[in-house]
């Protein structure tokens, strides 16, 4: 028997377009839903969450990447939480959250946060607890569904019955909760 899995939103904010060279400066986590291959339960997605704003990595930035976020880089060179131990909480807080479930990351859409999240699992942790491809693409769904094309498959484009009543404002928890309130209508 398969196991059921636990839809995971997540939400980064970074410094630039890849991991390693720059840095992921904040990250949130959301549960927003079961499935067991029948049933589908949704969760009230603010009710399990994880986040955290992390030291940066890497020396290099891209001011216009930064802008977006709005995070302190400086602030979060003396008081962001150690990368190793921000993920090693993630993975634990993940594991607690899954139980006996697989863990799926969703996100709108999810690649660029499934990269750096994956990048930093493995990298200060040894593995990801979504594995290497534990991830669906909200934005693939929502394309595929509507029948249009990638660009026109962006948050922008969502009908009134998909959008969240919670704005998007690159707060990487805020973001996360958002979307998981997305992943649960779109399902």
């Amino acid at each position: 028997m398969a196991r059921p899995d636990i839809y995971i939103s997540a939400d980064i904010e970074s410094d630039g377009p890849i991991p390693g060279r720059y840095s992921m400066l904040s990250f949130g986590l959301a549960v927003a839903a079961t499935f067991d291959g029948e049933i589908f339960a949704p969760r009230e997605p603010g009710a399990a969450t994880f986040s955290r704003e992390l030291r940066p990595i890497a020396a290099e930035f891209v001011p216009a990447a930064l802008a977006v976020s709005g995070l302190d880089r400086d602030l979060l060179e003396r008081d962001g939480a150690d990368p190793a131990e921000a993920m090693t909480e993630a993975t634990d807080w993940v594991h607690v959250q899954a139980d006996s479930a697989r863990p799926v990351m969703v996100g709108y859409p999810i690649v660029f946060d499934w990269m750096f999240l994956h990048w930093y699992f493995v990298r200060f942790c040894g593995s990801s607890p979504f594995g290497f491809s534990g991830a669906i693409d909200m934005k693939t769904m929502y394309q595929r569904r509507a029948g249009v094309t990638l660009d026109r498959a962006g948050r922008e484009d969502l009908p009134p019955e998909l959008v969240p009543d919670r704005p998007h404002t690159h707060d990487a928890l805020a973001d996360a909760i958002e979307q998981a309130e997305i992943f649960i209508r779109l399902w």
